[in-house]
């Protein structure tokens, strides 16, 4: 009974420490190193250790950062997030919130600047107003609308177009019918008429 709940406990400890520090990240302590390690926002890990004070995220290939990724480090003192192509979309509106939301005892890098689009290239994250974000957002979503429209357009129209010419083939096809089945009954009759003339000379040579 030991032996088998000596591995059990080993698994137990063991997973939350390998867990706790992100494997492409250095941790010493309660600081998190994550800092040039060519981290996009798709490979960035998806949870730090809770007791985190101090997080380095610069100079990688973060353009936003995922929802609710920083919300449950409540023991953050200091964040560094520069060196970052942030994207000022949709995609920035967490981070440019979490910002907004942090007290003054929590020292930030403020090199958090957009890389685009570029009407808002070099701009602060934190100092972007909501309505500049959601502009380049609709930006995006009218294109998208504008190409599904025209794309339905085209849709609707090859297939009114195909509508016509099956019924302007059925037409013709109906057309074509009709004078067939005219000219095999002229055909029918023609050929009868002579048959009947035919008989009437032999009945007048046997009497």
């Amino acid at each position: 009974m030991k032996g088998f709940l000596l591995p059990c406990l080993l698994l137990l400890f063991r997973g939350p420490r390998s867990s706790a520090c992100p494997h492409v990240c250095f941790c010493h302590g309660t600081k998190v190193d994550c800092s040039n390690r060519s981290l996009t926002s798709s490979s960035l890990p998806t949870t730090f250790p809770a007791g985190t004070t101090e997080l380095l995220l610069h100079d990688n290939w973060l353009t936003s950062l995922p929802n609710g990724l920083l919300d449950n480090l409540t023991s953050l003192r200091s964040v560094s997030l520069h060196g970052n192509p942030w994207a000022c979309d949709c995609g920035v509106l967490y981070l440019r919130a979490w910002l907004l939301r942090q007290s003054t005892g929590l020292t930030s890098d403020l090199g958090i600047n957009c890389s685009s689009p570029s009407s808002l290239r070099g701009r602060l994250v934190v100092y972007l107003t909501e309505e500049e974000v959601l502009d380049t957002c609709h930006y995006w979503y009218c294109n998208l609308a504008l190409v599904s429209q025209v794309c339905l357009f085209v849709f609707v129209f090859v297939q009114a177009v195909l509508l016509v010419a099956l019924i302007v083939f059925l037409r013709r096809f109906e057309r074509l019918s009709k004078e067939a089945r005219g000219i095999t009954q002229e055909s029918f009759t023609a050929g009868e008429a002579p048959g009947e003339n035919d008989y009437a000379p032999l009945k007048d040579s046997s009497i």
